[in-house]
């Protein structure tokens, strides 16, 4: 009699918490039986929107009815459905990176009439007895700043993107960027392979191959129909092409499931839109010419949401464009992904501390800057009062490879005017958020460089090897007007101090003043400034 109590006591009490789990998907389900699509998967978002929204501007509070090890505290998936994304045989991915070579060979050698496409068995031949990157037969090139460090990273994101969207994980995929661009250097062209070419290409593109993914996954909703399909398949395809045409080709465009399928994070998205002078003298404000720009930042995932955590499962990026300054359109592009992480709780102190990889790219008149670099860093979160809080982000990171100008470049150079070079970074961003008020900030990113090449065309072979010392240092006020409207005004220094032996050290400051207004687009489940 005893033994049946305690199996009817068991039954009884673990049974409803099954039943309760096993609903989950249920919450996520179109029923096609029932009709109107749309309206049924609009009302699932408001459900969920209404059951896991972070009303603590932490996360969401822990809810029963999700099962941890599949969801996050805002019901998405925590991993994208396997059986919607299945890994698809190796043959794959490595043909689609071989046409992507092939199709860039051709528009390079017939479209753009460019000598170094021209290849051939002659050519084959030569660049394939080079040997190994470290070898004499190859070689640092002479390409323009924003070519090394910006196109070959992102012609690195489509290598990626050829196994990610495949069914390869974050790692899986990483290889075959690496193939991908031995291929180009070896096939693709027909002079020395250059080194920095197979290191921006591999390992920013890795970086950037990841944030595609998980931004188009944020926009992809397999359940949708009608117009808002067609939406969301153009703006997934433009923001990850390779993506896209993976989709076309396998039918997934016209795919319709009843359930979610991708891994999906908050997503706030920040747009400035102002003015900014870049002054004339480091100490006269306001003394240079006016024009226009534009800044983009996202803010992907919630760092502070207490969960076991993917490479890319939290990101930050921030993309600034001027206008009127010439061919330096692209002012810079910074950001950080996390790695690996774990989450801290110090009475009403949030921490995120772990390792990230940094994507730095400055192509500003002070200076040229690019590092790829990998390091410690933590985030935190202290609440002040009910409706204000600070935030205080800390990295410190080793820089493997970079590039950087001395100091101030012309607008007009075809050929290479900075070095190569390593070292480390630094960066400080705090923000004090003041309710419905506005924002306070203070950054602080501080690079020590050391230059090992300087043979650069452009470049002096005088006082250009050596050491610089480069900070970027921005206070910035915001003020909130009407919803999601705010005005803003920053104040941006530039500071690049070069030492090297036998010289005298060379010392530029160069200052800009901007006045923007902000528009901030909040994930429907996120609430208020939870990021810098």
């Amino acid at each position: 009699m005893k033994t049946l109590h305690i199996f009817l006591y068991f039954t009884f009490s673990i049974l409803p918490s099954e039943i309760l789990l096993a609903q989950i998907p249920a919450k996520d389900t179109i029923v096609p039986a029932k009709g109107d699509i749309m309206g049924q998967l609009r009302e699932i978002r408001k459900r969920k929107n209404a059951a896991h929204t972070d009303s603590a501007n932490t996360e969401p509070r822990k809810s029963p009815l999700l099962d941890s090890t599949k969801y996050s505290r805002y019901g998405d998936l925590l991993n994208d459905d396997p059986e919607y994304t299945q890994k698809s045989a190796i043959w794959r991915p490595a043909v689609q990176v071989v046409v992507e070579n092939v199709i860039l060979n051709i528009v390079d050698r017939t479209v753009l009439k460019l000598e170094f496409a021209k290849t051939d068995f002659h050519t084959w031949s030569r660049t394939l007895s080079a040997g190994f990157p470290w070898n004499s037969g190859w070689e640092w090139d002479q390409d323009r700043f924003g070519n090394n460090f910006f196109s070959h990273p992102m012609m690195g994101s489509f290598y990626f993107s050829a196994a990610r969207t495949n069914g390869y994980n974050f790692w899986q995929s990483a290889p075959i960027v690496f193939a991908g661009s031995y291929m180009w250097k070896i096939f693709g062209e027909n002079g020395k392979p250059e080194r920095e070419d197979l290191i921006n290409t591999t390992v920013d593109g890795v970086l950037l191959g990841e944030v595609m993914y998980r931004l188009s996954s944020n926009i992809l909703d397999d359940r949708a129909i009608g117009p808002e399909r067609v939406f969301r398949e153009i703006l997934a395809g433009l923001v990850n092409p390779v993506r896209g045409v993976n989709r076309l080709f396998d039918g997934k465009c016209f795919r319709r499931v009843n359930k979610e399928i991708y891994q999906k994070e908050p997503l706030n998205i920040t747009l400035y839109a102002g003015i900014h002078s870049i002054n004339s003298q480091p100490n006269a404000l306001l003394s240079g010419h006016n024009d226009e720009m534009v800044n983009i930042q996202l803010d992907y995932g919630n760092p502070f949401e207490l969960r076991s955590r993917k490479p890319f499962d939290f990101f930050k990026f921030r993309a600034e464009l001027n206008f009127g300054v010439g061919r330096k359109v692209v002012d810079n592009i910074t950001g950080y992904g996390v790695l690996l992480a774990k989450n801290l709780q110090f009475g009403k102190l949030s921490m995120l501390v772990g390792g990230f990889q940094h994507y730095d790219y400055y192509d500003a008149k002070a200076f040229e800057l690019a590092t790829i670099a990998f390091g410690p860093g933590v985030l935190t979160k202290l609440p002040l009062t009910k409706t204000s809080e600070l935030d205080v982000n800390l990295h410190l990171a080793l820089v493997p490879f970079g590039g950087s100008s001395v100091g101030p470049v012309t607008d007009t150079s075809f050929y290479r005017d900075y070095r190569f070079s390593y070292g480390w970074e630094g960066k400080l961003e705090s923000t004090v958020n003041i309710g419905k008020y506005g924002t306070l900030s203070l950054w602080y990113y501080y690079y020590f460089i050391h230059s090992f090449n300087n043979t650069g065309k452009d470049e002096s072979t005088v006082n250009t090897l050596g050491n610089n010392h480069i900070g970027v240092l921005r206070p910035r006020i915001t003020a909130h007007i009407y919803k999601t409207l705010s005005f803003g005004l920053e104040h941006i220094i530039y500071l690049n101090d070069h030492y090297q032996a036998g010289f005298a050290p060379l010392h530029y400051t160069q200052t800009e003043q901007r006045i923007f207004v902000v528009f901030n687009w909040e994930d429907s489940q996120r609430r208020g400034h939870y990021y810098l």
